[in-house]
């Protein structure tokens, strides 16, 4: 099943930074979606990242990912 978010609330700088094929953090959204046991949601125009409830992760369009807990899936979070 692949991994589903609500973009309404989503900075645009890091929508076209995840989705985008080009976009920085486009390789953590692809391998995101092969993790079952990684959740996302939208807070503040942020997607935070948890691994199986735990916030592991904080991106944001205009500064750099807040590391929560190590976690392999943050290698691809560092630019």
């Amino acid at each position: 099943m692949a991994l589903t978010i609500d973009t309404t609330n989503m900075c645009s700088h890091l929508q076209r930074k995840l989705f985008d094929v080009d976009g920085i953090y486009h390789p953590l959204w692809i391998a995101m979606q092969d993790d079952p046991e990684l959740t996302a949601v939208v807070r503040s125009r942020q997607l935070h990242i948890y691994r199986n409830g735990k916030k592991i992760l904080v991106l944001a369009g205009k500064s750099a990912p807040k590391i929560i807990r190590e976690d392999s899936i943050c290698e691809l979070a560092v630019c």
